[in-house]
């Protein structure tokens, strides 16, 4: 703990007078004992804060589950909602067993991670429990936001595999490469060999989660193809096929970004610490800071993206400023630490604007994402992480990342052009990394026809044919389970009391 209480017997004999030293010893026993507690107290609030915000965070899965529920086709509701359980049991097991190990094991190389497999040697000085829980919660939402992509028409086989493998290997490896003391991009490096003098800064996770999530869940989308009936085949014109439930679909935005107070904020991992002594500039600070530019950038992206559709279609459609919102939330999370509330608002605002031409572009290119998840994620959250190059602020940053005399900031900043470049880095070997590994696995199951159900499957809905029956009753309107689900009504007859009835 910073500015420990310090007490030497022999410098309070001097005070007391001669044949003092065991009133000293006593005194500095007890000083020494109230500087333990000071300490004890200081790691306890640290990992409760950060206990909190893991908690927060994993009920975001909860926002998860509803916003796909609302986003498919009721005759799919089974199914995604068993996806989104399944993200979390699966990437639980899996990020304990490697996940972990290969993200923060330490020491290791800038590659990957090499110690604490199954949580071997574990606590260690510098991470206890708390962390593990809480990176947890950051490895499944990444996977949670891949299968909204490929919603609706994926072997459950396939959720399974592409969940373990996301969770356990491909996210570790960037968390490893950009939030780790020993990542080759990481700003927390300590042999002050710093990418361009300043490692890639993604504090929460616009690259590292976001962009990791969208764009497997982007190749996934490609290589499976639309959903029957997206895109009508004489002419290619797009054809909407809406989620069965606004109303869950708002629960799910509430709840998501409910969370995000913990995915944000709880970042800092701890809020105990005083930037200047005896003064309100501290951590705790910081993490309410971050707080409003979370909020002001989600609440101007849903703003901008309620009149943006409105010119475009003619409606003020609640499920696309939902996704408005949190695409910028999505896009603040790299940089919401360091940079100014008023900087916030460009961010929410531009990144309404990406989500809107990736959308446009996703549907001339006969793209079907069902969440928008690779266009919200992905598009989004490297719109974040240029954010961060331009706007970053120097001050925020030396507080945060530790303080470095002339420490490139953001260019618009006066900072010069050396962290947006690390941004624009950042951006590319994430692309690659997860186009490779994800790309190939998508691939392989594919050619192992384990990867899309069969059309009839489809058009009947998974709830059915791999799920034992439906999450409730409905009326699809599907033209095919019109035929599943309605009866023909015959018509009416006059009984022989001349009452008209109808067969039941």
């Amino acid at each position: 703990m910073s500015g420990a209480l310090s007490c030497s017997a022999s410098d309070l004999a001097v005070l007391l007078g001669p044949n003092a030293t065991a009133a000293a010893d006593y005194i500095c026993g007890q000083l020494g004992t109230v500087n333990n507690k000071f300490t004890d107290v200081a790691f306890a609030v640290d990992n409760t804060y950060l206990l909190f915000s893991a908690y927060l965070v994993f009920s975001m899965q909860l926002g998860f589950a509803m916003l796909c529920a609302g986003s498919v086709r009721a005759k799919n509701t089974m199914n995604i909602m068993l996806t989104n359980v399944l993200d979390a049991a699966a990437g639980g097991l899996f990020y304990y067993l490697f996940g972990y190990a290969f993200a923060f094991g330490s020491p290791s190389n800038g590659f990957i991670g090499k110690q604490n497999f199954g949580l071997k040697d574990f606590p260690t000085v510098t991470n206890d429990y708390s962390f593990f829980l809480y990176q947890w919660a950051f490895a499944i939402a990444a996977a949670g936001i891949t299968s909204g992509s490929i919603a609706e028409r994926t072997q459950f086989v396939a959720y399974l595999i592409y969940s373990s493998f996301l969770t356990g290997f491909v996210y570790p490896v960037v968390s490893h490469w950009f939030w780790s003391p020993d990542g080759w991009a990481s700003p927390f490096r300590t042999d002050g060999d710093l990418l361009f003098s300043t490692g890639a800064i993604d504090f929460a996770g616009s690259g590292v989660v976001h962009m990791v999530g969208g764009i497997a869940g982007l190749w996934g989308a490609l290589i499976e193809g639309p959903r029957l009936g997206r895109f009508d085949n004489n002419g290619g014109r797009a054809i909407a096929l809406r989620g069965h439930s606004a109303s869950l679909v708002v629960l799910g935005t509430f709840l998501l970004w409910f969370g995000w107070y913990g995915f944000n904020p709880g970042s800092f991992n701890k809020i105990l610490v005083a930037y200047e002594s005896g003064s309100i500039n501290g951590q705790w600070s910081a993490v309410g800071r971050t707080a409003v530019t979370t909020t002001l950038a989600g609440c101007t992206a849903a703003l901008t993206t309620l009149f943006g559709k409105r010119l475009l279609s003619g409606h003020w459609n609640v499920t696309d400023v939902c996704n408005g919102l949190l695409g910028g939330f999505a896009a603040i999370t790299g940089g919401c630490s360091v940079v100014e509330p008023w900087a916030a608002i460009i961010c929410g605002f531009v990144a309404a604007l990406v989500l809107l031409g990736c959308n446009k572009l996703a549907e001339k290119l006969r793209y079907d994402d069902p969440l928008e998840a690779a266009q919200l994620h992905g598009g989004c959250g490297a719109w974040g992480l240029i954010f961060t190059g331009l706007f970053a602020k120097e001050k925020y940053l030396n507080q945060i990342y530790g303080a470095k005399p002339g420490r490139p900031h953001g260019l618009f900043m006066g900072g010069g052009g050396k962290l947006l470049g690390a941004q624009m880095i950042q951006i590319l070997v994430i692309t690659g990394w997860v186009s490779a590994t994800m790309g190939t696995l998508f691939f392989i199951l594919k050619k192992m026809k384990l990867l899309r159900i069969s059309a009839e499957d489809e058009m009947a809905g998974m709830d059915m044919t791999r799920h034992g029956g439906f999450a409730y009753m409905y009326f699809d309107d599907d033209e095919s389970h019109k035929a599943i689900q309605l009866r023909k009504v015959e018509p009416r007859s006059p009984s022989p009391s001349g009452v008209t009835t109808t067969p039941v």
